[in-house]
């Protein structure tokens, strides 16, 4: 009996692990080899010298480290990312009560970023040009304090979702 039960176990546990599977979540086609991923300039307001290399070199990332995509600059690509950084702004996000005779005091403050993303597909062919879509995207990052000693570190996290958002648009379908 404890023989039946370890080979089933054992059977169990084979199928399992072969049964494995990655989620990174792309469903790329097969024919997709390559994408040109353009430069995103800095069309926002307020302006961070370094924003757009960071905001570029982020999605380049994501794509090389989770697709079989060649990273190219040609207009020979698969498909192309392209678009621009729109929106750079810094609010309030939690207010404390003013004390006596004294004024609103933010303890929250919360940093966005919103880019402006066109992603295109089946360039090679222009009769089959696909324009798989065009939209923007915003996320933020609330922080206390001064903005100065944490911003590098605020558009790094905010740079990180907004790439999982672009990348699951046009490789997930999310």
């Amino acid at each position: 009996m404890k023989y039946i039960f370890y080979s089933s176990v054992i059977v169990l546990l084979l199928v399992v692990q072969s049964c494995s599977i990655k989620l990174s979540g792309a469903s790329i086609p097969l024919e997709m080899k390559t994408i040109d991923v353009e430069f995103f300039d800095n069309n926002a307001p307020l302006v961070v010298n370094n924003l757009s290399q960071t905001f570029t070199e982020a999605l380049k990332q994501k794509i090389r480290s989770e697709t079989r995509l060649k990273i190219v600059r040609t207009e020979d690509a698969d498909a192309v990312l392209s678009g621009s950084i729109t929106g750079y702004s810094i609010a309030p996000a939690a207010v404390q009560a003013p004390v006596g005779n004294t004024q609103p005091v933010a303890t929250l403050t919360r940093l966005t970023i919103t880019v402006n993303v066109k992603y295109v597909v089946n360039l090679k062919d222009p009769a089959a040009k696909t324009y798989a879509y065009e939209t923007s995207f915003a996320r933020f990052k609330d922080y206390a304090g001064d903005l100065s000693s944490q911003e590098q570190a605020l558009i790094a996290d905010i740079n990180k979702q907004l790439t999982e958002d672009i990348f699951n648009k046009a490789f997930a379908n999310w």
